[in-house]
């Protein structure tokens, strides 16, 4: 499994989350993100976890932030071309199934991860997909690169997901869905962060969960 990382860098991650944070609380807060997604895949069973980060020069970096991980780096500007990249390495690796995963879902429940681990081995399915509340997905996972769903994707929009099981049925490639879940890249994502945290909804999140309150603590506005 790989964690899609991008290096927290101030004015290059959670752009949208700006205001209510500067750029460089938005990455503060986008490096908390993920080391507790690290933290998540971590703790998973029969995984061999990496990082897939981009820029190529961020390869150390993150490296600090988790040397038990592999690294592989994302390849092409189009996120479709980087995420088939990735996979195709991860299998080229010789790992029987890969996922990735995106590190803007602090409080997914480890549950759906392991669901997906468990599934995407399955022979009876193709594709395992996470579904996100705004219609993309978070996670993908698959034992062989099937091209099809990742070209000329119109990312970043609400049809995502339909487009993408639209294409696998067209191809009869069986897909399977775990929980969905929500990503968080508006304010409005934010607040529904803060509320999931405060409920204890999904899984624990320490590193955001304290960022956060250190920030409101610090008398900054919502």
């Amino acid at each position: 499994m790989a964690i899609m990382a991008k290096a927290p860098a101030a004015g290059r991650v959670k752009t949208r989350l700006s205001p209510p944070f500067t750029p460089a609380e938005a990455a503060a807060l986008a490096r908390c993100f993920l080391l507790d997604t690290i933290d998540r895949v971590r703790a998973l069973r029969g995984v061999r976890p990496y990082l897939a980060h981009t820029p190529a020069s961020a390869g150390p970096t993150l490296q600090a932030m988790a040397p038990d991980f592999g690294l592989v780096a994302q390849r092409g500007r189009d996120l479709g071309v980087r995420m088939a990249g990735v996979l195709g390495d991860l299998l080229a690796a010789g790992h029987p199934g890969a996922i990735v995963v995106g590190s803007d879902v602090p409080t997914l429940p480890a549950a759906a991860l392991q669901a997906a681990v468990d599934r995407v081995i399955d022979p009876a399915v193709d594709v395992v997909v996470g579904p996100s509340e705004d219609g993309g997905y978070y996670l993908i996972g698959m034992r062989r690169v099937h091209a099809v769903l990742f070209e000329a994707m119109a990312w970043s929009t609400s049809q995502v997901l339909a487009e993408t099981e639209r294409r696998a049925r067209a191809t009869r490639l069986a897909v399977a869905r775990i929980p969905a879940w929500f990503d968080v890249d508006t304010p409005r994502d934010l607040e529904r962060l803060r509320t999931s945290l405060e409920r204890g909804e999904g899984g624990p999140a320490p590193r955001t969960a304290a960022f956060l309150g250190a920030w409101d603590a610090a008398g900054r506005s919502r």
